[in-house]
């Protein structure tokens, strides 16, 4: 079971007024009975009343478990990989289901990046050996197909029958759907077409490739139906709903940072939750946004815009010592935080399983949020303004000309540029000028901002990654505002709804580098490199036709650029 708790809870008089006025208004009876007018706009709305069928999926799932089971036991024994070729809500789940390691079967590899340095990454997967497993939703994703393309291609010159090793995942009759028969894919399995990406953890998108990992999904489900029985009672004995009444009164007060605190076992969770806050709350001026992964603060370095979330194990789980992983110290800082006085959830969790309860939980507490901030939470309509950009982009062909060197900042001035990736930027060596670009942008950032960065790289590597953590405690440390780290174009798919549709308190940092060699996309015109390029310049254009201050800083194919524009922030000399 999951048992949520609320402390020091100053608004928890407010907490409890919007559970009152939902029982008032039948809010989870409206909910349940997939009633439109529970949230902004009217019936006829798009992407309202036909996205809540999630709500349902514990129990109509429970056959899809049975095939996926039937799958696993014939795959040939020589298979020994499963890669996930997908983007968003369509690979998130199952990245968290492998990291939280609950299933004991093939280990799943998550590609969810345009990068050339990312798609190279994966050249030591064996083609014979490794089943695809190609997600979307649409079935139209161009990352997504792209990613197919080049292992089709490198199955074809490997095996005489290539379709067997891939499995398509995607709505009733798209193009992969039919691209899959077409080819003779393993598997075809068609998801809900009223389940959003971001809410389809509990579908084929999420369950099929947990299946093929091992993981007990009968357990998971059992659990979700379990959360879904407790998410029918009153708003008051709710879970979901007293949860999407914290996120909501806490944002209003102007707590708005979601701020994950995790157990070991849990630290993965908070990738899930981010798309599923920012994606479907970030729209009409308004939005909460979720932190996660942030360099730990001293409980009083916190401004007064952070809501705390942990997420851990219950006292029952530890009373049967479960193995929960390494030193546990997410109570204590939970503890320290709340003496502080910043308002602080507690999650509790008696078994890893119950993650399939926790992901409906969510569910139901985000789509209520979304009802008290009065939006809609099932829609996304700022995403396809730098789908659209990144297309020009291409089209026009991929170049910098146009970007106001105001907004650049380049740190990889003996880095010789791929192509043209880089027209349009100048070197700019003199220390004096860099520290300047940087203190004018940090100088933007107002109270109660927060700074995303945008990491237009490849990915995957340790001491990039260290790099960018010490990146954003430098930025804290300066600033004062949270952080927030998303890898492109993944982002795009959840957070970057968020960016361009939430309030305009993001100040945006987007790192690129050169991208590589061109690794070329079959049976298509383009490469991976001049993809990943216009998906950059895209989201960037994106963000100055809303008014969002952003600069975009070329690094180096390593973690030097980085650390660079980390020494610049440090010293950095801005009055606070």
């Amino acid at each position: 079971m999951i048992d949520i708790e609320y402390s020091p809870g100053e608004l928890a008089a407010a907490v409890d007024g919007r559970l009152l006025a939902w029982s008032a208004e039948r809010a989870i009876g409206r909910l349940w009975e997939r009633d439109p007018t529970l949230w902004a706009g009217t019936p006829e709305t798009p992407e309202l009343s036909n996205r809540l069928g999630w709500l349902v999926a514990p129990e109509e799932s429970a056959a899809l478990a049975r095939e996926v089971g039937s799958l696993r036991q014939g795959l040939p024994f020589w298979i020994t990989d499963l890669v996930l070729l997908a983007m968003g809500g369509s690979s998130l789940a199952p990245e968290v289901l492998a990291r939280t390691q609950i299933g004991e079967g093939l280990p799943l590899t998550v590609l969810d990046s345009t990068h050339p340095g990312a798609v190279r990454q994966l050249d030591w997967i064996t083609p014979a050996n490794t089943i695809f497993i190609v997600a979307s939703k649409s079935g139209t994703t161009v990352e997504t197909l792209s990613l197919f393309r080049h292992f089709w291609s490198r199955v074809t010159e490997a095996i005489d029958e290539p379709g067997a090793h891939f499995i398509a995942i995607s709505d009733p009759g798209t193009k992969l759907v039919q691209l899959a028969r077409e080819r003779a894919f393993r598997a075809v399995f068609e998801a809900p077409s009223d389940v959003g990406g971001r809410f389809s953890a509990l579908t084929a998108f999420g369950l099929v490739p947990a299946g093929l990992m091992g993981v007990d999904v009968l357990a998971l489900l059992e659990a979700a139906r379990e959360a879904a029985d407790v998410c029918r009672e009153d708003a008051a004995d709710n879970p979901g709903a007293r949860l999407g009444a914290i996120l909501a009164e806490e944002a209003g007060a102007g707590r708005d940072k979601v701020t994950f605190v995790t157990s070991p076992e849990w630290a993965a969770f908070p990738d899930w939750a981010e798309q599923l806050i920012a994606e479907s709350t970030g729209k009409a001026g308004r939005g909460i946004v979720p932190v996660a992964h942030e360099p730990p603060l001293a409980p009083d370095a916190y401004a007064s815009d952070r809501l705390f979330v942990g997420i851990g194990p219950s006292a029952q789980a530890i009373a049967e010592a479960r193995e929960w992983g390494d030193f546990d110290d997410a109570p204590e800082r939970l503890d320290a935080l709340g003496a502080a006085g910043h308002p602080v959830v507690r999650i509790r969790l008696d078994r890893p399983e119950d993650i399939g309860g926790l992901f409906f939980v969510w569910e139901v507490a985000v789509s209520l949020a979304g009802a008290a901030m009065g939006i809609n939470p099932f829609d996304q309509p700022d995403v396809e303004i730098a789908k659209e950009l990144a297309r020009r982009a291409m089209e026009q062909g991929v170049g910098g000309e146009d970007i106001d060197p105001d907004r650049v900042l380049d740190l990889a001035w003996d880095v010789p540029p791929y192509g043209h990736a880089a027209a349009g930027t100048q070197p700019d060596a003199d220390a004096g000028a860099l520290l300047a670009r940087v203190e004018r942008m940090l100088g933007e950032v107002e109270p109660g901002d927060y700074v995303a960065i945008q990491a237009y790289l490849a990915g995957g590597d340790e001491d990039e990654l260290d790099a960018l953590q010490r990146l954003r405690a430098a930025i804290t440390g300066t600033t004062g505002a949270a952080t927030t780290l998303g890898y492109g174009p993944r982002f795009l798919h959840s957070t970057g709804q968020l960016h361009k549709g939430g309030p305009n308190n993001g100040v945006f940092l987007q790192l690129v580098d050169d991208a590589g060699p061109h690794v070329h996309v079959p049976e298509e015109t383009f490469t991976f490199h001049q993809l990943i390029q216009a998906q950059a310049l895209g989201d960037l254009g994106a963000l100055v036709e809303r008014g969002r201050r952003v600069l975009r800083v070329r690094m180096t194919p390593d973690d030097r650029g980085i650390s660079r524009l980390q020494q610049l922030v440090d010293r950095s000399d801005l009055e606070r």
